[in-house]
């Protein structure tokens, strides 16, 4: 059979930011299974989360599958536990003030700076329900990664088809980095050049709002991205930001308010603003390392090795490094003028080559060098003096 082809996307002439956002609590005030399916199951919020978490303890189970596996059972001969009855929920999810209007609106600010700004879920609640959402209804999202359930031909959910957990949220980081989205696409073990990366992490930003972002927050920093920790506006309860930042995991912490001309709209700006002026910079680096890289190719390995070698001896900062270098370039014979030219003007300016001429080895060097001179140049005549010195 052979393999599947993966639509991946691809490298844009413009730079791309990606902006990740955990859900609960970030995106939402409150966990998405407790705005309306615990409460259609007859449950107490926590108690719901005291059995799930129970569970997941006695069976040394994960918490995200112990959950999924509450949900279901708790769901039969109570309501329908379809993917049309959790999109219903998701339709209820209350959303953080801005959050209808951000994602649309940040595009469209990217676009006036000319960045691609694009909009990713990493969440360890459930996919259907995000689904439900107005928002992702509306095509905010580019993708959402997020826990998710197998159905039978009823419709019906019968086994968990994804889970993410805070540990393997940073897997999605990697796809989103490379382009390739599709989360059963071997193509992210694929090395991948720098400049050929789509979404470089310093051109990520990550959005959460507690521990469990912690790994996807350390990821991104390390890599030069951007972490910002949210905090409900209403309680003002920076807790979690502050241990956070006092952690080094979030560069920066703002209250969960998605508005126009918010603290977290502004910073967003401003991170795109940046971005649209460090990508020419890494847009030029990158051009001139491969304008160096095919000069090398049309360099031969001798020619090379001479160029170092001038190199090393310009930049010399010690008497015995310059006697290393000094027994490597005695090794080469077919200097031509101008390098040789060169050569003479780093004895002349070079301290560490200049206060050593007289020194057997360096003086055997630029003697023959000098000697291979068909027309005895200014800087050689000082050359042959300085080394001389004693006879005069």
């Amino acid at each position: 059979m052979p393999d599947k082809e993966y639509e991946r996307k691809h490298k844009e002439v413009n730079p791309v930011v990606a902006i990740c956002y955990d859900f609960d609590k970030t995106l939402t005030p409150d966990d998405m299974q407790a705005q309306g399916y615990i409460q259609s199951v007859g449950y107490d919020v926590a108690d719901f989360w005291q059995k799930s978490n129970g569970i997941a303890e006695e069976n040394d189970m994960d918490q995200n599958l112990a959950y999924m596996y509450t949900m279901r059972e708790e769901s039969e001969g109570k309501v329908l536990f379809t993917k049309e009855k959790l999109a219903e929920y998701g339709s209820k999810v209350q959303l953080f003030p801005g959050v209808e209007q951000w994602f649309e609106r940040i595009r469209e600010y990217g676009k006036e700076k000319k960045v691609i700004v694009e909009h990713y879920i990493i969440s360890s609640g459930l996919k259907e329900i995000i689904e439900g959402t107005s928002v992702a209804k509306n095509g905010a999202f580019e993708k959402i990664y997020a826990s998710s359930f197998y159905y039978n031909k009823k419709g019906v959910a019968v086994w968990p088809a994804q889970v993410v957990n805070y540990t393997n949220k940073t897997q999605f980081l990697f796809r989103i980095e490379k382009g390739v989205l599709d989360i059963n696409d071997p193509g992210v073990n694929e090395s991948f050049s720098p400049e050929e990366m789509r979404v470089p992490f310093r051109n990520m930003i990550y959005i959460g709002d507690s521990d469990t972002d912690i790994p996807c927050m350390k990821l991104v920093n390390s890599y030069g991205g951007h972490s910002i920790g949210v905090y409900n506006a209403e309680s003002k309860d920076k807790t979690k930001v502050y241990k956070m930042m006092r952690d080094g995991r979030i560069k920066y912490f703002v209250p969960a308010d998605y508005t126009e001309n918010s603290e977290l709209d502004i910073l967003i700006k401003n991170i795109i603003d940046r971005t649209a002026t460090n990508e020419v910079l890494e847009t030029l680096h990158y051009q001139y390392k491969n304008e160096q890289i095919n000069a090398d190719k049309n360099v031969n390995e001798s020619e090379r090795k001479k160029s170092d070698l001038i190199i090393a001896l310009e930049n010399s900062g010690s008497f015995a490094t310059t006697h290393s270098i000094i027994s490597k370039l005695q090794e080469v014979d077919n200097w031509t003028f101008e390098e040789k030219v060169v050569l003479f003007k780093i004895a002349l300016e070079n301290s560490q080559v200049c206060y050593i001429l007289r020194d057997l080895d360096v003086s055997i060097f630029y003697k023959k060098l000098i000697y291979s001179l068909k027309t005895m140049t200014k800087e050689a005549q000082d050359i042959m003096a300085m080394i001389n010195e004693d006879d005069l």
